[in-house]
Parts: C-alpha cells; sequence; structure tokens
C-alpha cells in the first residue's frame, strides 16, 4: 500500500516538473510507462510497428494534455484513460478490424497472467487446459464491452474498484456489478469443465 502511494507521489511530482517545463521529467515518464502502454495498446492491435506509432501517439496526447491535468485521478489511470480512447480510435479509423484478432489478443494476455491455468501443467491435463481457455475466450467473446473492460482492469490491470470506476466514469457500486456479472458468465461457461469426474 505504501509503494503504491510513493508511487503516485512520484508521479505527481514528476507531472509538477513537466508543467513546470521541464521536458526530461516527461521523459521519464515514458520510460516508466511505455511498457504497460504498449502491453494495453496490444489487446487492440497486434501489428508491433502500429502499437509502437500509437503508444507514441498517447505520449504525445498525454503532453499536450498534461498542463489541464490536475490530479484528481492517478497518473496512470489517466494515461489508461487516453490509451484505450486511442487505440478505439485507432480501430475505427482502420475500418474496424474483425472482432476476433481484438478479443484474441485480449484473451492472449489473460491467460499468460492467468495463475489456475498454469497450474494445469500435467500432460493429461492438456487437452482439459485447451478445452477451457477455448471455452473462457468464447464466454470473453460474448460479454459486453463494459463487462469485458471491468474484468480486464480487475485481472490484468490489477486496479482497485475506485481506480476502475475512475477510468470508467461510472460509480463503484457499478463497477462491481459489471465484474460480478462477468465472472457469473465465465463461471457458468467452464463449470461443466470443472466439475469432478466421476471415473474411479
Amino acid at each position: 500500500m505504501e509503494a503504491d502511494s510513493s508511487d503516485a507521489q512520484q508521479d505527481r511530482l514528476l507531472v509538477k516538473k513537466v508543467q513546470s517545463g521541464d521536458k526530461r521529467a516527461f521523459d521519464m515518464l515514458v520510460v516508466k510507462y511505455q511498457h504497460r502502454i504498449m502491453a494495453l495498446v496490444n489487446r487492440y492491435v497486434q501489428d508491433s510497428a502500429e502499437i509502437q506509432d500509437i503508444a507514441q501517439e498517447v505520449f504525445i496526447k498525454a503532453y499536450r494534455a498534461l498542463a489541464d491535468f490536475r490530479g484528481d485521478s492517478a497518473f496512470y489511470t489517466w494515461l489508461y484513460r487516453i490509451a484505450v480512447n486511442t487505440a478505439k480510435n485507432h480501430l475505427v479509423t482502420m475500418g474496424r478490424r474483425p472482432p476476433t484478432q481484438d478479443i484474441d489478443v485480449i484473451d492472449a494476455e489473460q491467460f499468460s497472467d492467468a495463475r489456475g491455468l498454469r497450474d494445469m501443467a500435467s500432460p493429461d491435463r492438456l487437452l482439459q487446459k485447451e478445452q477451457l481457455e477455448q471455452v473462457v475466450y468464447d464466454a470473453m467473446k460474448q460479454l459486453p464491452e463494459e463487462l469485458k473492460e471491468a474484468i480486464l482492469l480487475r485481472e490484468i490491470e490489477g486496479l482497485s474498484y475506485e481506480q476502475i470506476a475512475s477510468v470508467m466514469s461510472c460509480p463503484i457500486g457499478t463497477v462491481r456489478s459489471r465484474i460480478f456479472r462477468a465472472r457469473e458468465a465465465i463461471d457458468k461457461a467452464t463449470a461443466p469443465l470443472l466439475e469432478p469426474t466421476a471415473t474411479a
């Protein structure tokens, strides 16, 4: 908890320096967050050159808007919102890509962080693991956009309910409801695969 607050404090100091005209302070923020922003953009876009271009655009937009940043939310929460909007705008500009391309990238990241599935490493469980992943992929595809974004912010980004409420511009109660509904949908889809088999 302390590490988080000191991290946010460090960001605030750097932001103030940028607002005072210190461009090197912004370079430090870029270095600190560029990998996280690129990983975030990677959920929407697969092409590495495009990811770099979009990430660069995110930081350019952030730099231009930083004069108006009042610190109502954490710097990364604010930057996250810019990145998501920039990535989505890019998809619209490109004529909106097939949903599978976008969702598959999200799911790939989802599973790189899924502890439960990584534990299923024994060879006889590989098929079950693949089936389970496919079921979750399909369940994620069916989720409305706001449920998908809420569950990803919680499970992948590790944001608190308060931070998610800030990012999604909605009350905490709505965030809790969205995450609950997303988990319920995924749990319902995976339940048949997770039931213990009756073979002795």
